[in-house]
């Protein structure tokens, strides 16, 4: 049977099949080019960081956790477009994780006390998936990872007035030991969280103390008599200005006095006249760190 004759529609067919390659074939190509920006950008950065570390004191690893926060806040508060707000951030941590990891070498000490409880994985989100991360059962456990050099930070638990004594991490820190140990930052970093991500919430402790960031909250630790109330405490904080948003409040059996934790607003230092005057404590409440608050869109 002969061929037939090309019609006019079959003709304009391959017209188009014709056009829509040609404008692939630009937009893959425009596409290699955005990437090969992309990655000038990176290693200018990278070259930047490298100077900047040059110039810094030497010595152990630091984590600069507010500094990250407000690079990351300035980028969601100014993104656009389809790719997602998650997306930016996961780009993001790895870029801080690559850059912090050219410092020297770099652990993550992890509490996880229940395989599989998500601690590992919220510190993989954040920390980079090459990071390493060093899973250890208790809390005092990262915390001496920490405080003998070992790590360069740890993953712990959101303190809970049900902790048994032993998990309850804060209050070693109340005792000031030299290396000052801070909380620095408070994970997830960003909500609302969407399916598959870890939905654990933990602090990270530091050998550092935290970068203020403009939006931060403080958590202080101190001790009052074993008649003091969760009220009473609010009260006092209230009236030196340093209303808080939690208070954990312990009495252990066998202790002298009882302890409490609260959340505060602002970047506290040691030395803010309004932990003076604090009425009701034993001794002159500990500034215990700050981090970022959390980015929250529809906040």
């Amino acid at each position: 049977m002969l061929d037939e004759p090309p019609t006019a529609d079959s003709r304009e067919a391959r017209r188009d099949i014709s056009d829509d390659a040609a404008r692939f074939a630009a937009l893959r190509r425009e596409l290699d080019g955005l990437d090969d920006a992309i990655h000038d950008l990176l290693i200018q950065r990278s070259t930047i960081v490298a100077e900047i570390g040059r110039n810094a004191a030497k010595g152990p690893v630091k984590l600069r956790a507010g500094r990250e926060a407000t690079i990351l806040r300035r980028l969601l508060e100014r993104h656009s477009g389809p790719l997602p707000r998650q997306a930016v951030v996961r780009i993001w941590r790895e870029i801080f994780a690559a850059t912090t990891a050219m410092q020297g070498p770099h652990l993550i000490a992890v509490c996880e006390a229940t395989p599989g409880g998500g601690f590992e994985q919220c510190a993989r989100e954040h920390f980079g998936a090459l990071t390493p991360l060093r899973v250890h059962p208790s809390p005092a456990q990262a915390l001496r990872d920490v405080s003998r050099g070992n790590a360069t930070a740890a993953l712990l638990p959101m303190p809970l007035e049900s902790d048994e004594p032993g998990k309850a991490w804060w209050t070693a820190l109340l005792q000031n030991d030299e290396p000052r140990i801070h909380i620095v930052a408070r994970l997830p970093f960003w909500v609302p969280r969407p399916e598959g991500a870890p939905q654990v919430e933990a602090y990270v402790a530091a050998r550092v103390r935290p970068d203020g960031t403009g939006n931060d909250r403080s958590l202080i630790g101190f001790e009052v008599g074993l008649e003091v109330s969760r009220a009473r405490i609010a009260q006092a904080l209230g009236t030196a200005g340093l209303a808080p948003e939690t208070i954990v409040l312990r009495r252990d059996a066998g202790a002298p006095a009882a302890t409490a934790l609260a959340d505060v607003a602002g970047c506290l230092e040691d030395d803010d006249p309004r932990l003076a005057t604090i009425g009701g404590t034993l001794r002159r409440p500990t500034v215990l760190g700050a981090y970022a608050v959390p980015f929250d869109p529809g906040a």
